[in-house]
């Protein structure tokens, strides 16, 4: 490559005179005309260096030029380009020169791809920090309205985001020309440009006066709100956070709140998860008057929503709204109008999951109350992922209700899992067994699981005899040798003799997982007698078991 010995060792970085002084620009024009993409991408990010050595006139003169004439077809050079620029104020004299990085900016705020487009305004955000008052008006607003009456609709998407940066510093005559682009772009005939000004509504709200919010913000908000495109009203009601939060109780209630009622009720689900998606943060905006007499009643209603994805939504804001409510009261509401609308599974799964911080809120023993009969529904619930999700909870709720609480209420589901049609609610409440051993200990394993799981050996079916063997694998090493020795093995050896051979090998497995537990007179006077006569089984599967578990327990 020409330029290999790099940008500051050639002539042109020593202020050499004729074509010589022109060798960086050369260098870079060969290689961003270069085929190989990688090469230009290369080049497009050793920008800063090459800048460094032309000095901070040559890059305003003759290298900012040139990158904003040429144009380049691969977007990801495209994407280097915008993020260079956005650090290069130093780089062309400082803050009176900042205006001569906009030409570029501009152009690449214009092309098709959207994250080139993002990322040029990102720069141009940055770079109107750095302008003087009067250097904005003079250069960066222009840029804002030629972007903002653009003919193609990715400069006027562009444009949204560039309002908010440049108002607050802005001549009172210039200010009403910008909220007066802003108007236009709300209701642009292009949904992709609504949506652009949706997405920033809030974020030009905070920069306005009181009184422009008022008189033009909120109606556009009201409009936005019952925009054709659902993907616009549902950007409404994420502006509607920043919006509540610059209005008195009395504003919000005549002018965001029957909008906001209305999204709530929004006949399209996408706009309906908003509301429940944005539910804590709009709680925080409205205050606790209106949370009480608007929210609530919408937040009833989402989490009963017909579609699965609303519910669980709102699911997830349901800690956050018990935690924000008024201490005055709280109980009270959560109990009367928040839990009796907690009816489908996923919304009842995350008052589960998060129990432990719900409990602090209003108190273990009446929320075990409220919550018992949905336990006891899910537990029971017809699909197995449901039954799946709350045996991985119990747990969690065995640490939060006590050991009485769940002996009484909760033992009898444990038990009933493990003989579920369901292979994996088997294993589940199998493991489950043991982390409940590990929370109560070994007095209440033997005295109130053992004996239950014991019985299951003399069951009828055999995938019920072979959980009593999954079931002694995974309790053994929680309730220790003693437990193991005097109560688990036995019934392990008797099950040797059973007629099913899957049964026959998981007891040789059994041993296997048991053997390190015992001591080594059982393990000699009883577990190795029944490994080798399993060692000459007739099927061949229980001969493979066994002869492992010889091996491994060094029996032979």
């Amino acid at each position: 490559m020409a330029g290999a010995a790099g940008p500051g060792t050639g002539p042109g970085a020593a202020g050499g005179d004729g074509d010589d002084s022109l060798y960086p620009i050369a260098v870079l024009i060969d290689e961003l005309r270069n085929e190989d993409v990688q090469l230009r991408l290369n080049s497009i990010k050793k920008l800063s260096t090459i800048a460094l050595a032309l000095g901070v006139e040559r890059t305003r003169t003759e290298l900012l030029p040139f990158l904003t004439d040429t144009i380049y077809d691969e977007d990801e050079v495209l994407l280097a380009l915008a993020e260079q620029l956005g650090n290069f104020t130093g780089l062309v004299g400082g803050p009176d020169f900042a205006h001569c990085l906009l030409p570029p900016l501009e152009s690449l705020a214009t092309v098709e791809e959207t994250v080139v487009r993002d990322k040029a305004v990102e720069s141009l955000r940055q770079i109107s920090q750095e302008h003087t008052p009067l250097a904005l008006e003079a250069h960066f607003v222009p840029l804002v309205k030629r972007l903002a009456s653009g003919d193609w609709f990715t400069s006027r998407t562009s444009a949204c985001g560039l309002f908010s940066v440049c108002y607050p510093r802005a001549s009172h005559a210039i200010k009403a020309e910008i909220r007066q682009h802003f108007r236009s772009l709300c209701s642009d005939d292009t949904p992709m440009v609504r949506r652009a000004a949706a997405s920033k509504l809030g974020e030009f709200a905070k920069v306005l006066e009181l009184d422009s919010v008022k008189s033009e913000i909120v109606p556009l908000f009201t409009t936005l709100a019952s925009d054709e495109q659902d993907s616009v009203r549902l950007l409404a009601v994420e502006a509607c956070v920043s919006i509540a939060q610059l209005l008195s109780q009395d504003d919000l209630e005549s002018m965001v709140m029957p909008t906001l009622r209305q999204a709530a009720e929004d006949k399209s689900w996408r706009v309906r998860y908003m509301v429940a998606d944005k539910f804590s943060e709009l709680q925080r905006a409205v205050g606790p008057n209106i949370t009480l007499h608007d929210l609530i009643p919408a937040f009833q209603n989402l989490l009963k929503d017909c579609e699965a994805e609303v519910r669980a939504a709102a699911a997830h804001k349901v800690k956050e709204l018990c935690e924000n409510l008024p201490i005055e009261g709280r109980e009270t509401v959560i109990m009367n109008q928040i839990l009796p609308y907690i009816k489908c599974p996923e919304v009842r799964l995350n008052i589960i999951s998060n129990l432990d911080c719900v409990n602090e809120v209003i108190g273990i023993r009446q929320l075990s109350q409220s919550l018992l009969p949905a336990i006891v529904e899910l537990a029971e619930d017809a699909k197995w992922r449901v039954r799946l999700a709350i045996i991985e909870y119990m747990p969690l709720l065995a640490g939060q209700l006590g050991v009485e609480f769940f002996d009484e209420k909760l033992n009898s589901l444990c038990m009933a899992w493990l003989v579920d049609h369901v292979y994996a609610i088997r294993e589940a409440a199998t493991n489950n067994l043991m982390k409940l051993v590990q929370k109560f200990g070994t007095e209440w394993a033997q005295n109130t699981i053992v004996p239950k799981v014991l019985v299951m050996a003399n069951d009828p079916n055999y995938l019920h005899r072979m959980t009593t063997l999954f079931c002694i694998n995974a309790l053994s090493e929680a309730c220790g040798q003693e437990i193991t020795t005097k109560q688990m093995l036995p019934i392990v050896l008797k099950m040797a003799g059973d007629q099913v051979a899957n049964v026959r090998f998981n007891v040789a497995k059994s041993l296997q997982k048991i053997g390190p537990i015992l001591d080594t007179d059982a393990l000699q006077g009883e577990v190795k007698p029944v490994l080798q006569k399993l060692g000459q089984d007739e099927d061949m599967d229980v001969k493979y078991f066994a002869q492992e578990a010889i091996s491994v327990l060094a029996l032979a």
